[in-house]
This record gives C-alpha cells, sequence and structure tokens, in this order.
C-alpha cells in the first residue's frame, strides 16, 4: 500500500495508562498521571507553584524532605525517584536525616551531579571552553520563549528528546517548556551551571538505580555511568538505546518496570502501599 500523507493516530498520551503496581489503588495521598497533571505539585517557579527566591538545591532538599514528612509515618519508608533536576533534589537530600528515615531506595533518570553546561551537547560545537561558555549563555538566557511553533517543537525535539519521538510527546514537552517563566528559567540554569552534588551522592547510600537515554544531549549519559560508578549502592544502570532527555514521557514502560523492581525488592510488603 502505498500513500502521500500517514497521520499517527495512535493517541500514547491521550489515554493515560497507569502503571500496575502493587498498592497503587490504596496509597493515601493524590496519585495522577504524567499526562493528567495536577499543577498544585509544580516545583517552585513551575506551572502554578509561585515564584522563590531560594533558588538552591538546598530548596529543592527542602521540599522533598516536606513532601515526605507530610505523606509518611515516623518509620514509614517509599522508593524516591527523580528525573533530571528531581534527581537532582534527591542527591541533594541524601544527607538528611528525614530522607534517611523515609527512603528505602531510589531512582535517579537523565541526571548528573555536575558539569552539566560542560558536558551538555545541545549544541552541536567541539567540547571545550568556547561550547562550554555558549551553551551557558543559551540555557541562562532571559529571552521568553514565545508560543509553541512548529520551530520551536524542532529546537526542543532535538536538545532533549529521541528523533524518533512522538509527535504529541514533542508537543506536551514543548507546551511544559515553554510555561516557565524566563527568569525562574534563568534563576535555576545559574544553579545548575554551577551545579556539585559529588559530595553528597557519597551520602547517597540506600539501594540506588540509574536510567540514562543514550541519545540524551542534555545530560549526555556519561553522567548515568559517572553516577552508577561514585554511588555507595547502586544496584543497576540502564542506558536506553536511542531515548533522549525525557526518559519518563519516551520510555515509561521501562522508568516504570525499575520502579517496580525496586518496589518489591526494597519495600516490605506492608510498606509497599505508601509508595508514591
Amino acid at each position: 500500500m502505498t500513500a502521500d500523507v500517514v497521520v499517527s493516530a495512535t493517541g500514547p498520551l491521550s489515554d493515560p495508562k497507569m502503571p500496575e503496581i502493587p498498592g497503587l489503588a490504596e496509597l493515601p495521598g493524590k496519585v495522577f498521571h504524567s499526562a493528567r497533571w495536577d499543577h498544585d505539585y509544580d516545583q517552585r517557579g513551575h506551572g502554578r507553584s509561585p515564584a522563590s527566591r531560594a533558588c538552591t538545591t538546598t530548596a529543592l532538599a527542602d521540599d522533598l524532605v516536606a513532601v515526605l514528612k507530610a505523606t509518611l509515618a515516623a518509620g514509614e519508608r517509599a522508593v524516591v525517584a527523580g528525573h533530571s533536576m528531581g534527581g537532582m533534589t534527591v542527591m541533594a537530600a541524601a544527607r538528611r536525616p528525614e530522607f534517611t528515615e523515609h527512603a528505602a531506595a531510589a531512582l535517579l533518570c537523565s541526571t548528573g551531579s555536575g558539569r552539566l553546561v560542560a558536558e551538555s551537547r545541545v549544541l552541536p560545537l567541539r567540547p571545550g571552553r568556547a561550547r562550554t561558555r555558549i551553551t551557558g549563555a543559551v540555557l541562562g538566557s532571559r529571552a521568553p520563549l514565545g508560543p509553541v511553533t512548529p520551530v520551536a517543537r524542532a529546537i526542543l525535539k532535538y536538545a532533549t528528546m529521541a528523533p524518533g519521538s512522538a509527535p504529541d510527546a514533542v508537543e506536551a514537552c514543548a507546551r511544559i517548556v515553554h510555561a516557565c517563566p524566563a527568569g525562574v528559567r534563568r534563576d535555576w540554569s545559574q544553579v545548575l551551571a554551577g551545579l556539585d552534588l559529588d559530595a553528597d551522592l557519597a551520602r547517597l547510600t540506600v539501594p540506588t538505580a540509574v536510567i540514562a537515554g543514550t541519545s540524551d544531549r542534555l545530560t549526555p549519559v556519561v553522567h548515568a555511568r559517572g553516577l552508577a560508578a561514585a554511588l555507595p549502592n547502586c544496584v543497576g544502570l540502564t542506558e536506553l538505546t536511542g531515548i533522549g532527555h525525557m526518559t519518563p514521557i519516551e520510555a515509561p514502560e521501562a522508568v516504570t518496570r525499575v520502579l517496580r523492581e525496586l518496589t518489591a525488592l526494597y519495600l516490605p510488603t506492608e510498606e509497599k502501599e505508601k509508595t508514591p
């Protein structure tokens, strides 16, 4: 069969499928799919959460500890997973007593502990000072991104997603990125440019798995390999061939599978119902 135009109508994000995690239906907190995001849970300055002058890794750790304390009773534990800046939040909180009390295991997705700008391959330039300087200027720009246009989608897809990413996934990610205020984006980019969580990574002693996409330009797989080598208790490194930076959206089944494995291995049966 031949055709001049092919229209994909599978709609992989239009009908969200919740992961089959034991005890999910009995969780005491609010549960929602990323395709039906509740903006009350947005990070500082993102979505409907108000901007904050406290743009630091300490503030991120404060927020994670607050969530753990609000959702888990004394002695209860959960598997804690973080993607990109979320993974950095997990590392930043690792030395907190509250994290140690409540975290049974952790998952770090598409993230790094430092040298983010120097290692980034968003710009097709040779590694070196010039690429690092230009990349930092681009990521830290105050210029508004404007509306989501075909050109904007193409740029975002090149920088953060794999070439084979579904159009609706690219569209969803583009709208999330473009919705972030320019000032907030610049403030957090400065934090990421100077990020150094190596000492905190050494304190992340709970069983920790690492996931990365081999086509990730924003946080290349070299970061994941470095994390796996430096973690005191790494229980697995998964490299997803042909996947970009947005691993939870591009490869949700693979991410969910690792979460299920961590839950099965490191949470007692009576605590699995509490896993976010």
